[in-house]
């Protein structure tokens, strides 16, 4: 549960800001209406906080949904919401709306893009692929994605499609896959398609390591699922490779040091191992070169370099008797 404290004024009505009425109100969801006019009447009236379970059971709305309202109209820029603290408390401030230029920059241009009917189309299939209303800057931010990016409509689709399908609807995680597939120049459906065939393919085997190792996904830290890419990406080693040297770090250390297995795998890559088989020969070698070195056979053994003494033992035992005294 949040508590929003608000920087408020005391007066006994809520007044209503036309460049939010003529603005604002007509493209937003009805239930992020009434979340900012409560806020706004609770901000007038002198109240210094008020949490976000009494305003869902005031509008019957879930907390969910006031926590969407705030953020989407921070988005918008008629408000500015801030954390407090690590307890999910923030400050809401409101916004002088009169003192936003409606004829400035990205607002004239997008004003104008969506007089286009496709354009105006597209944004509205993203908001049922979404299902909810795009703010301003969403909406901008696609349309520069158009221009900037070489990305055609159909591709911005694809790619809220794939956002969608992961889970994933908040704008700033769509930006990131943008900004990859800008980087891997995706420029058309067929590109978008196979390297997210290439991107599964390589976490469902990142996901297949980490199981076989006891590791839960969302465990693995940055550095390590950096060195599980090399193993697959740049030493394009196979699984049983792979799980061959998780084998070999179990039983020396027992336990899972992703460390000690990269420095098993560094040394495979170097040798070029390839095959389970290539690592039986190695092994076999090492065996044989130890056999050789160790054995009591060997002829540069120090102990047999040793230059060895003859004795006559029979002298010997006649001095410790003392049977070689005449008498």
């Amino acid at each position: 549960m949040s508590t929003f404290m608000f920087k408020n004024k005391n007066t006994e009505y809520t007044p209503i800001s036309n460049v939010f009425i003529d603005r604002f109100m007509p493209k937003a969801r009805g239930e992020y209406i009434k979340v900012y006019l409560l806020g706004l009447r609770y901000c007038l009236s002198g109240e210094i906080g008020i949490n976000s379970s009494s305003i869902a059971n005031s509008l019957h709305l879930l907390e969910s949904d006031v926590m969407n309202a705030w953020n989407y109209w921070n988005d918008e820029g008629v408000i500015k919401i801030t954390q407090i603290d690590n307890m999910g408390n923030f400050s809401i401030e409101f916004l002088d709306l009169n003192a936003l230029n409606p004829e400035s920059g990205d607002k004239v241009n997008l004003l104008s893009e969506l007089k286009n009917s496709s354009i105006k189309d597209m944004m509205e299939d993203i908001e049922k692929l979404l299902a909810r209303p795009l703010s301003n800057k969403e909406m901008t931010m696609y349309l520069s994605w158009l221009k900037d990016y070489n990305f055609s409509p159909e591709l911005l689709l694809l790619l809220i499609q794939y956002s969608v399908s992961k889970g994933k609807t908040d704008y700033r995680y769509i930006e990131k896959i943008a900004i990859a597939w800008h980087d891997a120049k995706i420029k058309t459906v067929d590109d978008a398609q196979s390297f997210i065939k290439m991107h599964e393919d390589k976490w469902l085997n990142i996901k297949k390591i980490l199981k076989y190792l006891g590791i839960q996904s969302n465990d693995v830290m940055k550095p390590q699922e950096q060195m599980i890419e090399k193993w697959l990406n740049v030493y394009k080693f196979s699984l049983e490779i792979i799980y061959k040297a998780c084998d070999i770090c179990f039983e020396r250390l027992n336990k899972v040091e992703f460390k000690y297995i990269d420095g098993i795998l560094n040394n495979w890559f170097t040798h070029d191992i390839k095959t389970l088989e290539d690592i039986e020969k190695k092994d076999k070698m090492k065996g044989s070169f130890k056999k050789n070195n160790y054995s009591g056979n060997n002829k540069n053994d120090s102990f047999n370099n040793y230059e060895q003494r003859s004795y006559d033992y029979e002298d010997l035992e006649k001095k410790l008797l003392g049977w070689d005294v005449n008498d």
